[in-house]
């Protein structure tokens, strides 16, 4: 058996330097493989991820018009439209008239009714102020009525008597015994050719709607001018001055002290616009 002579120490020591370049080379390609390949690897995964999400998203978007769609569907269908309503506080126009008004009886659909279509349908009758509305699933439904009161009367441009809500409103014509204040533009020369009640002579029907027990049975006008003045003429007769209609309880306390404790002449003016200060003054020159 032959024997190969050992390498010296410095001849090992040569080798392990030559080879060692090698090594940390193949240790570094290995290193970037795998690096690639984890990188590489990733990608697909994500769009996985994304493509699945948009999946998710279409899905639930497309269950929910489906439900929608069929729900809007079932709500439509006859058992759940209007059979039956019950009506109340209607005095100044028929059951026939409110149900026609709000096409309540051509059977809509429950799910489309609103206080705000209905009320908008009623306004053709003055006397409805407000209303509301209860729903009974499947097909019956509650219509409350609550109606306007007339506070005053008023002439027309034909010289028709008028009834007048709060709100200066036209109620309809008024019988010429209503025992009611009659509402007046000044000056008297000048004729409304509109109903003048509903801009700012809307003040007058305020104050009418206001006035105390105490002297209301006394003021047989209200007079509005073109400012929105108001002056009450009183049946005895004296007038007295408010301005406009604003701090009312104040000056209508001022007006009823006048009148329970103050000697007027016929035709004076009491001006109460500062209740705490009252003056006096004579008729107008005719």
């Amino acid at each position: 058996m032959s024997r190969h002579p050992r390498a010296s120490t410095r001849e090992r020591s040569g080798m392990k330097l030559k080879n060692a370049p090698r090594r940390r080379r193949h240790e570094n390609t290995r290193r970037a493989t795998r690096d690639a390949v984890a990188v590489t690897t990733m990608t697909p995964r994500r769009r996985r991820r994304s493509v699945l999400g948009v999946e998710i998203v279409v899905g639930v978007v497309l269950i929910g018009s489906t439900l929608f769609v069929g729900g809007q569907w079932l709500l439509h269908q006859s058992m759940f439209r209007v059979q039956r309503v019950a009506l109340t506080g209607e005095v100044h126009e028929s059951s026939a008239q409110i149900l026609s008004a709000t096409h309540l009886n051509a059977h809509p659909a429950m799910i489309d009714l609103s206080v705000a279509t209905l009320q908008h349908d009623l306004v053709v009758y003055p006397w409805i102020g407000s209303i509301t509305i209860t729903k009974k699933w499947p097909n019956t439904v509650d219509l409350a009525v609550r109606e306007v009161h007339a506070v005053a009367v008023a002439f027309n441009s034909q010289h028709v008597l008028q009834f007048v809500s709060a709100a200066g409103r036209d109620l309809g014509t008024a019988p010429l015994t209503t025992n009611m204040p009659t509402l007046v533009t000044t000056p008297t020369t000048l004729v409304p050719k509109t109903w003048p009640y509903g801009g700012i002579a809307s003040s007058a029907a305020l104050v009418a709607s206001q006035l105390p027990v105490a002297f209301s049975s006394q003021v047989s006008e209200l007079i509005v001018d073109t400012q929105g003045n108001v002056t009450l003429q009183l049946t005895t007769p004296i007038k007295f001055f408010l301005g406009p209609a604003t701090n009312l309880n104040a000056k209508f306390v001022a007006v009823a002290s006048a009148i329970a404790h103050a000697t007027f002449a016929a035709g004076d003016v009491i001006d109460v616009t500062t209740p705490s200060e009252l003056s006096v003054s004579g008729p107008s020159p005719s």
